[in-house]
């Protein structure tokens, strides 16, 4: 089998080039036919996916983040509309959430998850598609969209230097609470069927099972099961917000008062006021947007887990 490795060097303030002898040395080591490449621009590992796929390369892996990750599956996915769907996916997990692996089934960190790559144990998984805000011709993501509270949460997040993983998202959320509190009415409709119409502090449209480095926002979510998990929050005072973050981490929302647990193959966002930021796996897809639509496309994505 013939690897194509895909570094992002900046993912993880840094680690991900810091990983680069343990990735080439671990490989080498194995015995693998492996060529590394590293990313240079946004959207460049989207490019050297999708090549690496026409190219006739068997595995593609991704070492970074969840937003190199979210770049790689669009590439993927454009190679498979091409023709070119025999190639599977794994993730070095190097970035500051892992979220894409923690849901999927992937390891987190670097030692575990090339082990599980010389395993090869694979599975099929679900690709969700989302149009509107910045791309309306739409965006593959593996892991969930985030609208309001939680896509500010993100913005803040990143601009965190000194830490990574979940105490950063944390204090994403304790800023965001201050700096971001304009909820937008909403509607949303869920496969054509079902229509929530509330002020929306949150809405989080999963595949897999949690954002933020750790928090779960869909606990009972599996990549392969041909539906959306949504967590949908009713906006709250700031005090309460803050209270219920423990909840979150834990995965116990759906006793708040405040939160609706659904599931769906497909969903519309429609804002009735004010717009709201969305975000695709930790990308932005919109900081205004006023409509989404979301798709679940099944068993779309071959991936190496553990």
């Amino acid at each position: 089998m013939k690897y194509y490795v895909i570094v992002n060097p900046i993912s993880g303030r840094g680690l991900g080039e810091r990983s680069i002898p343990q990735i080439e040395t671990y490989m080498k080591e194995k015995g693998l036919d492996f060529k590394l490449a590293r990313t240079e621009r946004v959207w460049h590992a989207a490019e050297l996916a999708e090549n690496a796929a026409r190219d006739g390369y068997d595995v593609i892996v991704c070492a970074s983040g969840d937003g190199t990750v979210n770049e790689a599956i669009n590439g993927l996915m454009r190679a498979k509309k091409g023709g070119y769907n025999s190639v599977a996916f794994t993730v070095l997990g190097i970035g500051t959430g892992n979220d894409f692996a923690g849901g999927t089934g992937i390891p987190t960190n670097l030692t575990e998850g090339l082990d599980a790559l010389i395993a090869n144990k694979r599975k099929k998984i679900d690709i969700g598609f989302v149009k509107g805000g910045d791309y309306p011709e739409g965006r593959y993501f593996g892991n969930g969209i985030g609208v309001g509270f939680d896509a500010a949460v993100g913005n803040e997040a990143v601009k965190v230097r000194w830490t990574r993983g979940l105490p950063a998202y944390l204090i994403g959320v304790i800023k965001t609470v201050f700096l971001y509190y304009n909820p937008a009415q909403v509607e949303i409709t869920l496969d054509d069927n079902e229509t929530i119409r509330q002020t929306s502090l949150m809405i989080s449209v999963m595949n897999g099972k949690r954002m933020g480095g750790g928090f779960q926002m869909a606990p009972n979510s599996k990549a392969d099961d041909g539906c959306f998990d949504l967590c949908i929050a009713e906006t709250a005072s700031k005090g309460r917000i803050l209270r219920m973050i423990p909840y979150f981490i834990k995965g116990t929302q759906e006793a708040l008062p405040e939160i609706q647990m659904k599931r769906a193959r497909k969903v519309s966002i429609k804002s009735l006021d004010v717009t709201f930021p969305a975000h695709a796996d930790g990308e932005f897809i919109c900081l205004d947007g006023s409509h989404l639509t979301l798709e679940l496309l099944p068993q779309e994505l071959e991936i190496i887990h553990a």
